[in-house]
């Protein structure tokens, strides 16, 4: 399994995802302030990664402080937390393991315990949300390979693989289980501009198991659904608010309604901790706008003429009429979501 993200115990190592497939580098984060850096530069990116790094960031930036008083030691642990949440808006999953790191850091302080015994319980905490991410991602796969024919074209958006994750993948943790249980699976992964994250992430991913891939430009995933070469669509997520709606990659939305309109399944796989009931529906998602160079660059060369304005939302939000199902670690939901959400997070600390 590709190792996304690593506690080593003085720093977390984690694949530079920027520099695939043409080169496989690994960045060495040493404080907290590089954990925050290489979330906000997309060295590491997906959702549920995300959420991994803060954690092990938080833990690393704690391990290292010399605060010998508790006071000293809340007021370091508040600015680090906040440091974090400061790196990426959209992903729930990242103020998920926030919060997590907050419960572990106050039942350890309200428990007595010494600024050196909440350094331990943070690595530990940090540690679990990673081990949990793993174990939820392989349970899901299992969940959603139920929903894949037993010969299957399915088309994919951005990368919800092993690297979007701590390992196995959300959408792509679907696509492993269901060619593990001998499935013939194929893939046509979008390449998702700006960022190229299929073109260079999925396809790399899949290619390294030996699942057959196609890449296609985002512009062509309606004419492979008209064509007949796509049975089901499975994308992550990184955002699902109450009601259903889904925030992932931008492109997600226009591959969902051409799925509708070609009776294609149009499945979302993510974990719980993505779910975000706090929030109705998805016009309360916030919506991260990106530097415009991701747009007017590939690479150092420029593609669009100095003097044009950009626009780069770096996702969308995809109405819960367009989902077919969410696929979760605790099981399938389906509409009205509303209802089967709120039932699968049920007693969620």
């Amino acid at each position: 399994m590709l190792p996304t993200v690593e506690w080593t115990g003085d720093s977390v190592v984690m694949i530079d995802q920027r520099k695939l497939p043409s080169t496989e580098i690994y960045v060495t984060c040493r404080t907290a302030a590089d954990v925050a850096r290489a979330i906000k530069t997309m060295v590491i990116r997906g959702a549920p990664a995300i959420g991994v790094s803060a954690a092990m960031g938080i833990a690393l930036g704690l391990s290292k402080s010399k605060a010998t008083g508790t006071k000293q030691f809340t007021t370091e642990f508040q600015k680090t937390c906040d440091l974090m949440a400061g790196t990426r808006p959209t992903a729930v999953n990242l103020f998920w393991a926030i919060d997590r790191m907050k419960r572990a850091f106050a039942e350890a302080a309200q428990g007595g315990g010494s600024v050196d015994e909440i350094k331990a319980r943070l690595v530990v905490e940090s540690q679990r949300i990673h081990d949990e991410d793993v174990a939820s991602c392989r349970t899901m796969g299992a969940h959603g390979a139920t929903l894949v024919p037993d010969t299957a074209r399915i088309l994919t958006h951005c990368n919800a693989g092993a690297l979007a994750t701590a390992g196995y993948g959300t959408a792509l943790g679907v696509i492993r289980a269901a060619a593990a249980q001998g499935k013939t699976i194929a893939v046509l992964a979008d390449e998702t501009r700006p960022f190229l994250q299929g073109a260079r992430l999925t396809a790399w991913e899949l290619v390294r198991d030996g699942i057959d891939t196609t890449v296609i430009t985002d512009n062509m995933a309606g004419s492979m659904m008209r064509l007949g070469d796509v049975d089901l669509v499975v994308v992550g997520a990184d955002r699902i608010a109450a009601n259903g709606d889904v925030a992932n990659k931008v492109g997600t939305y226009s591959v969902a309604v051409l799925a509708r309109e070609h009776d294609v399944p149009f499945y979302v796989a993510a974990p719980i901790s993505t779910i975000d009931l706090q929030t109705a529906n998805g016009d309360g998602i916030p919506i991260e706008e990106r530097n415009d160079r991701e747009v007017t660059h590939v690479g150092s060369s420029r593609l669009t003429p100095v003097g044009a304005r950009v626009r780069n939302p770096a996702f969308d939000v995809t109405p819960a009429k367009f989902v077919t199902a969410i696929i979760t670690e605790r099981g399938i939901a389906r509409p009205p979501y509303q209802e089967s959400l709120a039932a699968l997070v049920g007693g969620r600390q």
